[in-house]
């Protein structure tokens, strides 16, 4: 399959991008410089330099392709308009044919919640409100259209779990708990999507969930709780996100898409240290 991908350098797409190719996909990355173009081409992408905030160019380039995955993210200020030009795309390119197309959502957007679930009225933190609409007019298009939603993604040293291990603190009192999934088992949702039927949201999550403070005492005994005003001074928006006490099983994504996540929980590789090659 020849499948056009963004954000392929970053976390969560480069984790694709290793996937597709091992999978055997032909796989053409949209990237922002020639820097980027040589990184996803040592790992057997094609690299093509573009603006995805250009929506009549990205529609030329996603109608050449069978399929699309869009993992790419931007600042808090303009991560609105990029989704919103890559999904006008997705939509002028694949609607009324049978090209799957993924779309990258958050599990942020349901709120707070002990057992989350996909059939969830949304309630979402002011910094993800606007992907509610975002992703309900992509599924209810005639794309055949995935949304997948991650929790905490974590894995191979990086993400939010590395800030806090190098701040040494925990947002709010730690009594949150966080929906989490590695990256490598999150890519590899992402390539079942791609044989999934459109029109639903699946929740990328693995099912553990760790309360923060768990999280900060795998990171060692040093590391402290902020609190929430302290937190949502630091943070903003986004320490409103991090204090969220969400719990998810994922159970969806395992029942119709075959998903079946199998790396070491969060917690497990903070006691190891969190290292870069798990």
């Amino acid at each position: 399959m020849k499948i056009l991908l963004t954000g392929g350098t970053g976390y969560i797409g480069s984790a694709v991008l290793d996937r597709l190719t091992a999978a055997g996909h032909e796989v053409t990355a949209v990237v922002r410089s020639d820097d980027s173009r040589a990184k996803v081409e040592q790992v057997g992408a094609t690299g093509l330099v573009g603006d995805l905030f250009d929506s009549s160019w990205l529609r030329e380039q996603v109608v050449l392709h069978d399929a699309g995955i869009h993992t790419a993210a931007g600042s808090d200020a303009d991560d609105q308009a990029l989704n919103t030009s890559v999904v006008d795309a997705a939509i002028a390119a694949f609607g009324g044919t049978d090209r799957p197309f993924v779309l990258t959502g958050g599990v942020w957007t349901y709120g707070a919640g002990a057992d989350i679930s996909e059939d969830r009225e949304p309630n979402p933190v002011p910094l993800t409100a606007w992907r509610v609409p975002l992703e309900q007019r992509l599924l209810e298009s005639d794309v055949r259209a995935t949304v997948i939603q991650p929790g905490i993604v974590y894995g191979h040293g990086t993400g939010i779990p590395a800030m806090l291990a190098d701040q040494k603190s925990v947002p709010g009192t730690g009594d949150q708990h966080w929906t989490t999934v590695h990256v490598d088992d999150l890519a590899d949702l992402y390539v079942a999507a791609l044989e999934a039927p459109g029109g639903q949201a699946y929740l990328g999550v693995s099912g553990v969930n760790p309360t923060v403070r768990e999280i900060g005492d795998a990171i060692g005994p040093d590391v402290t709780a902020q609190g929430d005003e302290a937190t949502l001074d630091a943070l903003g928006p986004f320490g409103e996100a991090l204090l969220l006490d969400q719990q998810a099983s994922g159970a969806k994504a395992r029942a119709d898409l075959g998903w079946s996540p199998s790396r070491p929980s969060l917690v497990e590789l903070l006691r190891e240290g969190y290292p870069s090659d798990r």
